[in-house]
């Protein structure tokens, strides 16, 4: 994680960008990792764990309506939740994660592994949901690993 938190530092770095990080399911770990690396102070804004929906809400602007509609676990909210980010931050970039990491909470429609990003840059904000297996540190561990693989391959 180490190595790919590095890249994505240098990446920012390179083009005189600043990240931010919205995160839910993963409570800061994209964050943690990011700012392990020593000078990440040059391209690391801020980070917000928003578990709740409350905090989603108050912290990033996320709207009712749509968590209501499409539920915290969902593309639309991790669309908002990125946004939210770069409005309130002093930054350029933000990534943004919210899923099920089990070992309970999953539902038929959302099972436990099913997690929702989105990364903004400016203002395109790409998303995507993926499952992944394994136990509640394996979905969140392979979901920071992806969001900040896809965050450097969108930079």
């Amino acid at each position: 994680m180490s190595e790919l938190a590095q890249r994505l530092g240098a990446a920012l770095k390179a083009r005189g960008l600043k990240l931010a990080t919205a995160e839910s399911c993963t409570g800061g770990w994209a964050a943690m990792a990011l700012t392990a690396i020593p000078g990440s102070s040059e391209w690391f804004e801020r980070g917000y764990v928003t578990y709740s929906n409350a905090a989603k809400r108050e912290d990033l602007g996320v709207a009712e309506e749509t968590l209501r509609r499409h539920g915290a676990v969902s593309e639309a909210v991790a669309r908002e939740m990125a946004a939210g980010a770069l409005k309130r931050a002093r930054a350029q970039v933000a990534l943004a994660i919210t899923g099920v990491a089990g070992p309970t909470g999953g539902t038929a429609e959302k099972p436990v592994g099913l997690v929702c990003f989105a990364w903004a840059h400016g203002s395109k904000i790409t998303s995507e949901t993926r499952r992944f297996d394994g136990d509640r540190e394996s979905v969140r561990r392979q979901s920071v690993l992806h969001a900040l693989e896809r965050a450097t391959e969108l930079l």
